[in-house]
């Protein structure tokens, strides 16, 4: 067999090597396998229908953000939210932040208009002995000016919450951190409590849609 026959077959054969690997190997696309740990968290919180929300504290702010939570939860109908502690599936426990300030915006605006106008005459006539004149003038200026400036306060409401999702028997099976300045129909409190909620919401999907193709191979 010839040098470049040689060669020819070795190519041959390195691209089938590579070939059967690339299709042996997993898709780079696919999710990463549950670990044992993840996939009996997942399995939990998958199964959490009925919430218990704890305390988040005993000042108005907490109290505010504890009923936010509550609110947001419920009209997701997605939970029972039960306020008896025995009979819920996870407990939701929180603390919530309220932060109050004040912006100043300031704005200033000046306008100037001037004007003048003069004038200037002279006459001078004589002879041997004799000289005469006259003079005139004149001169007329105008100005003016309009300053106007205004200053606004704003006050700036900007909530934080962080929460977790625990199971009755003590396991963490969710967390999130999340915080708001206000939104244009809604206060900063509120507007973090429907984030928590949806952020649940769309954790909760994304666990189910990974248990589901395991649930669906067995008999």
């Amino acid at each position: 067999m010839s040098m470049y026959g040689v060669r020819f077959t070795g190519f041959v054969m390195l691209a089938l090597t590579l070939t059967f690997c690339i299709q042996a190997s997993p898709s780079r696309q696919n999710a990463p396998a549950l670990t044992n740990a993840d996939e009996e968290i997942a399995t939990k919180l998958a199964k959490v229908k009925r919430v218990y929300i704890e305390s988040f504290g005993e000042d108005v702010a907490s109290k505010q953000a504890q009923a936010m939570v509550i609110d947001a939860l419920t009209n997701s109908h997605r939970f029972i939210v039960t306020e008896k502690r025995e009979t819920a599936d996870a407990i939701l426990k929180g603390v919530g932040l309220e932060k109050t300030s004040q912006e100043l915006h300031a704005t200033s605006e000046a306008t100037a208009v001037g004007g003048a106008a003069g004038g200037h005459q002279a006459t001078l006539s004589g002879g041997p002995g004799s000289i005469s004149g006259s003079s005139s003038g004149g001169f007329v200026a105008r100005s003016a000016g309009i300053a106007e400036s205004q200053a606004t306060t704003e006050t700036i409401n900007d909530a934080r919450m962080a929460v977790r999702l625990v199971s009755s028997d003590g396991d963490v099976l969710w967390s999130t951190t999340q915080e708001s300045k206000g939104a244009k129909y809604k206060g900063a409190t509120a507007d973090v409590a429907e984030k928590i909620a949806k952020q649940l919401l769309w954790d909760l999907d994304k666990v189910q849609s990974r248990l589901k193709p395991k649930s669906s191979t067995q008999p």
